[in-house]
């Protein structure tokens, strides 16, 4: 079984509008309202490509009961916390300017829920995977990621990461499966500027020595790199298309490359398939489906 954990989930309102001005009344034309969280898209992708999941993390108020509803809307099995204050966030994301977004905060998540879910996790068993996905609220310190991973490291779970700067760094040492930042993530973990394939390997050869099993480093319009545990280094540049909707992009991929190696075992067809996945997303309005992978896929081999 996939479990993701979403500690922080949101509703995603996002707007189009035309001739944006600062300091002015700008009218939507167009407008859309998405569960959002990089563990929610992982569960959502997922069961677009046939995986079942459980999305687990924390849920508050109004907004909270809505993000649940929205997940189980898509077939998504949602196990997820309510917590007793607070409201769950709402993200502003201004499509007419690409990348321009206002995020919540998130409600605050006490130590009685907190253990309610690590007792939750309790009930993983070996070979289940436990993706940790995304930014964490304020109310948690920087190594929960690693608190969870060592806590459950006995019962060999493969665990996939996907976070930034500690959130990554220290869970290194409970060598996660999987971990995918993105080229601009890891150019700021070791302080270089990284533009190029080529230049992003020696870098994820460094994340692997330092703990990680598979380092998969998405590069928008670049493509992907892929430091395997088979001791490859497997890189492809991104298939054709039309840039339509980056969000949800890279959580798409990490669950294209789990899809991709569950069916093939093989890390070059996993990297294809997260790759193929997440630029189904990027060309899209919506979150990657499977017919839409499979077109990219012949692309890619064509």
């Amino acid at each position: 079984m996939i479990y993701t954990i979403t500690f922080n989930p949101a509703l995603d309102y996002i707007v189009s509008v035309e001739d944006f001005k600062l300091g002015m009344t700008n009218r939507t034309f167009e407008e859309k309202m998405l569960p959002g969280g990089k563990g929610i898209n992982v569960s959502m992708v997922l069961k677009n490509l046939g995986y079942e999941s459980t999305a687990l993390g924390f849920i508050a108020g109004f907004t909270g009961e809505e993000i649940k509803s929205r997940v189980e809307e898509t077939g998504c099995k949602a196990e997820f916390i309510c917590l007793p204050k607070g409201m769950s966030r709402i993200n502003m994301k201004l499509k007419s300017i690409d990348g321009t977004e206002i995020n919540g905060m998130g409600p605050d998540i006490d130590k009685d829920s907190l253990s309610l879910l690590m007792s939750r996790l309790e009930r993983l068993q070996k070979g289940d995977i436990l993706v940790l996905a995304g930014s964490i609220p304020k109310s948690l310190p920087s190594s929960i990621y690693s608190e969870i991973m060592a806590r459950l490291r006995e019962k060999e779970i493969l665990f996939v990461v996907d976070a930034t700067k500690d959130l990554l760094v220290e869970a290194l040492t409970y060598k996660p499966f999987l971990v995918k930042p993105n080229h601009h993530e890891i150019g700021e973990i070791f302080g270089v500027k990284l533009q190029k394939r080529e230049e992003v390997i020696p870098y994820a050869k460094r994340l692997q020595e330092m703990g990680a099993t598979n380092v998969l480093v998405s590069m928008s319009g670049e493509g992907a790199v892929l430091a395997a545990a088979d001791g490859n280094i497997y890189h492809s540049p991104a298939p054709e298309g039309k840039l339509i909707n980056a969000v949800g992009a890279g959580d798409s991929m990490v669950a294209g490359f789990l899809a991709g190696f569950l069916e093939t075992g093989e890390y070059k067809k996993a990297l294809s398939m997260g790759l193929a996945t997440g630029s189904a997303s990027a060309f899209s309005e919506n979150l990657a489906t499977r017919p839409e992978v499979e077109v990219l896929l012949k692309q890619m081999e064509g």
